[in-house]
């Protein structure tokens, strides 16, 4: 019997191949534009606020309740976004936080008491657009096989789709934090140079605009999932159910708390030495080592199964964290910084793959915020308690933050590596997909992930 063997390349396809996704500019350009008030609102605020009631503290606890209020909620608008589809959540979701925000300025210029900003707070922070999960959630259905792809095996244009998915997560991660660079810049020139609401006020029109273009972009949209069913055939009541995803979300907890514990920790050392202005330096170098990291890990192709991958770079990130309390220059603080940005891409992106990986079409955009809420969540609690060590204990004690809580999930990670298996059997060398966990599909091969690591 004559068999018919395809030739296959070794190249991995790279950003370039992704960026020629048929439609991918039509949702990343809207996507990027309605991702920028994420970064903006919770800084906003504290802009605001505090020029209102001259009080760092005040400022601080609004928003810490905004960031916790946006963790909680992001997953149950993930859950609407598979069921009812993204335009259906999207579009009254904007415009509901929209007048939230509005809300929370409007009391603030008017001095309003404590308790009437927290409660503001809440709507506000529920309401913030889960713009960055349904991009992921986009690339996921394209190159899973969406529009145009008559075999299922990936986006028009070249087959193989799937082993594009590592290279969108990397570039996933490397805009999240481009928008974690221009979005407080946005909204610290306009709360200090125009007006202290204006921050607030271009959050709330960002969103508008830049999500209902995103929402109007239905071709490529997933479809909506009214029931997501396992291999098994049973329903998925949540994205939880996938016993992965828990362990993942400690994961993104501790990622979470590296932002927070060093955005508080950097902003105390600079002020105990007399030089506040080097924080905006020593961050911003902090977040370039992110980007590179993420630049350089998506051009990569990988032997190793991806939750080896993750123990190894959470690891990593682990032990750039360790030193950073005993720091007392500026230099090794710059370069500490750099090493720490550089140890959360890998982190992140694999993070993301393996969610992709594990759970069904039906819950995906769903376990990605839950990601992203954990994410929030672990920034807003490291921020508190370094800011309460800091306090107590000096400059540098805020720098204990991250280390113990990436300390805490590693050893989580560890233990229950064998639950972010893909295929829940043995531990793969990288050269299969899992397929989308509960779809009943077999993996496909990928040549390219037994061919590395180097460079695409």
């Amino acid at each position: 019997m004559a068999t018919t063997v395809t030739p296959v390349t070794n190249r991995k396809p790279g950003y370039r191949d992704l960026l020629r996704t048929p439609g991918a500019w039509t949702f990343l350009l809207p996507g990027f534009l309605a991702r920028q008030p994420f970064a903006m609102l919770t800084l906003g605020i504290v802009l605001l606020v505090e020029d209102t009631t001259g009080s760092f503290g005040t400022a601080g606890a609004v928003s810490a309740v905004t960031g916790v209020s946006m963790a909680l909620f992001a997953p149950r608008s993930g859950r609407l976004a598979d069921r009812f589809g993204q335009r259906a959540v999207l579009v009254p979701g904007v415009l509901l936080h929209a007048a939230a925000v509005g809300v929370l300025a409007a009391l603030a210029l008017s001095r309003a008491p404590l308790w009437a900003l927290l409660l503001a707070a809440v709507p506000a922070g529920a309401s913030v657009p889960q713009v960055g999960p349904m991009v992921r959630a986009r690339w996921a259905h394209l190159l899973r096989g969406g529009p145009g792809s008559p075999d299922g095996s990936g986006p028009p244009g070249g087959p193989g789709g799937a082993r594009l998915l590592s290279t969108a997560a990397a570039f996933e991660s490397v805009t999240d934090e481009l928008t974690f660079v221009i979005g407080p810049v946005l909204a610290t020139a306009l709360c200090t140079g125009v007006h202290p609401a204006a921050g607030l006020a271009a959050e709330a029109a960002l969103t508008v605009v830049g999500g209902l273009l995103f929402a109007a972009q239905r071709r490529t949209a997933p479809p909506a999932h009214r029931r997501a069913r396992g291999a098994d055939g049973a329903p998925h009541a949540s994205a939880l159910s996938v016993p992965g995803v828990r362990v993942l979300i400690v994961a993104f907890l501790g990622i979470g708390a590296v932002f927070g514990g060093m955005q508080v920790s950097m902003a105390a050392f600079t002020d105990s030495i007399g030089q506040p202005g080097l924080n905006g330096v020593l961050y911003g170098i902090f977040a370039a080592g992110n980007m590179l990291a993420g630049l350089v890990f998506g051009a990569l192709t990988w032997r190793s199964a991806p939750q080896r991958r993750l123990l190894a770079a959470y690891a990593l990130l682990t032990l750039t964290t360790a030193p950073l309390w005993a720091v007392d220059v500026v230099p090794l603080l710059a370069v500490l910084g750099l090493l720490t940005g550089m140890g959360i891409a890998p982190s992140l992106i694999t993070g993301f793959t393996l969610v992709e990986r594990l759970v069904p079409a039906g819950v995906r955009t769903e376990a990605f915020t839950w990601m992203a809420g954990a994410v929030a969540l672990g920034q807003a609690v490291a921020a508190s308690a370094a800011g309460q060590l800091t306090d107590g204990f000096g400059a540098s004690a805020g720098f204990t933050v991250p280390l113990a809580a990436t300390a805490l999930a590693l050893v989580t990670v560890a233990a229950l590596r064998g639950w972010l298996k893909p295929d829940g059997g043995q531990e793969g060398d990288g050269q299969t997909d899992g397929g989308k966990a509960g779809d009943g599909r077999p993996g496909d091969r990928r040549p390219g992930d037994g061919e590395g690591p180097r460079t695409g």
